[in-house]
């Protein structure tokens, strides 16, 4: 059994002092004691739970910067799309394992201890399979478990361009899958699961996938695990939505799938009013991407209406322009104050501190998005821990309800110090135990890409 004791912890319940927090072999947590004596073990000023990352493709995160030059017509999403797509035409297996590494490594001294992967480059180059249908995702898990960090794999459906089952454009060659090819790459990701590892699946989106398609696959699919779509992304997705099928995409999602508490609906950015009940009544997780939604233009998620109507949320980093935990939180509140021109709007009639609500909820929706048993200091979650760093000046003097406030919206330094994931030391003193190993192998994989720009 092992043991860490914080002068202040935060807790499902709230701040909490003098909290001894045990764990046993495995990295669950065992107990979680207020009011305890220091007993001789380690000792940390503040603990939060690790928040999860529900959103991630892993790979873009070597493309970051490289699209910030204007082109000759207006850009948008579609733009940027098309450059993503000449960037990983030539990403192997191996290069798509360093960048995850140092990804993750990023996260990790960011405050994210666990991230779902929304895993779509499955195919080689020439566009045919692997030998092993999992190659890519396994080596996404490697990454994972090298650099400590929980993970949620979710192979994706990816069938189709557009509405109306239109036929992948070449360049969309390298992410084809079919309803059989996502049950074989979940089947042989199956030895992977532990701990640290779940795996549930990804339907691209209503362009890319059919709900036959989508029906199939979660009919073989055990009804625990997490499902994750993008969905109402751009105007122009709903207007082709509406074009097509004369219904929203959100709106259609709802009325032909058992959407509930296993779904994720990323971005979910362009809602009617109904949808935004919709969404909320049916207990899935909005997952929000400020960051990568500002870069791509897309626009601002109806948060306050959502939240009003229990609608439950959580965040992710998705592109990777930031790999910070802080700065998606911040730019989510942010968003919102500049659409209602107003300040203070992510909270409730029972926590007023908008730093508190936005950890605590994003927790709660990032765990159940992950579909594990993560984001609370609680007996039976993982112990995994973010220690935020005491001595900086941000922190001096704080009563506890302005931690969480200070942490996400004061300054621009990282304030997290140490991470522990599963009960294991991953980052101490605001460095990755692995990071100068990580980072050299990244930097190979960076060289070796832009021989092929």
């Amino acid at each position: 059994m092992s043991k860490l004791f914080a002068r202040h912890a935060l807790l499902p319940d709230g701040w909490a002092n003098d909290v001894l927090i045990e764990w046993d072999a495995g990295g669950a947590v065992t107990a979680v004691t207020p009011g305890a004596a220091a007993a001789g073990v380690e000792s940390i000023e503040y603990a939060l739970p690790g928040m999860i990352n529900l959103h991630s493709h892993s790979f873009q995160r070597a493309l970051g910067g490289r699209t910030e030059k204007a082109g000759d017509s207006k850009d948008s999403f579609w733009t940027w799309r098309d450059l993503m797509y000449r960037f990983a035409r030539n990403i192997t297996p191996e290069h798509i394992e360093a960048i995850a590494a140092q990804l993750f490594s990023e996260c990790l001294r960011h405050g994210y201890t666990s991230l779902c992967e929304f895993h779509y480059v499955q195919r080689a180059p020439d566009g045919a399979m692997y030998a092993r249908p999992a190659e890519t995702a396994e080596r996404v898990i490697a990454a994972a478990r090298l650099t400590g960090i929980g993970v949620t794999m979710l192979p994706v459906l990816y069938s189709y361009s557009g509405f109306g089952e239109l036929a992948l454009k070449p360049e969309q060659q390298r992410f084809k899958t079919d309803a059989q090819d996502v049950l074989r790459i979940v089947e042989a990701l199956e030895p992977q699961r532990d701990a640290q590892v779940e795996v549930g699946v990804a339907p691209h989106s209503l362009r890319a996938a059919s709900v036959t398609q989508i029906g199939e696959v979660l009919a073989a699919l055990p009804a625990t695990r997490p499902v994750h779509i993008h969905i109402a992304e751009q105007q122009g997705e709903v207007q082709q939505s509406l074009s097509w099928s004369g219904r929203r995409p959100v709106q259609w999602l709802l009325e032909t799938a058992a959407v509930d508490q296993r779904w994720c609906l990323i971005h979910a950015t362009h809602l009617s009013d109904d949808e935004v009940s919709g969404i909320a009544a049916s207990g899935a997780v909005a997952g929000l991407c400020p960051t990568t939604e500002a870069n791509l233009g897309d626009g601002l998620f109806p948060l306050e209406s959502f939240v009003a109507q229990g609608g439950r949320f959580g965040i992710g980093s998705d592109s990777h322009v930031s790999q910070s935990a802080v700065e998606e939180l911040r730019w989510l509140e942010y968003g919102q104050r500049l659409q209602h021109q107003r300040r203070n709007i992510a909270v409730s009639a029972t926590e007023r501190n908008v730093g508190d609500f936005l950890w605590q909820r994003a927790l709660q929706g990032g765990a159940q998005a992950a579909g594990r048993p993560v984001g609370a200091l609680a007996p039976g979650h993982r112990a995994d821990i973010v220690v935020l760093d005491d001595a900086h000046p941000n922190m001096f003097g704080l009563a506890l309800d302005e931690v969480l406030g200070t942490f996400v919206f004061s300054g621009n330094d990282n304030l997290v110090k140490d991470v522990m994931v599963g009960g294991q030391w991953v980052v101490r003193n605001q460095q990755h135990v692995a990071q100068q190993a990580i980072a050299a192998r990244f930097k190979q994989t960076l060289a070796e890409l832009r021989e092929f720009q």
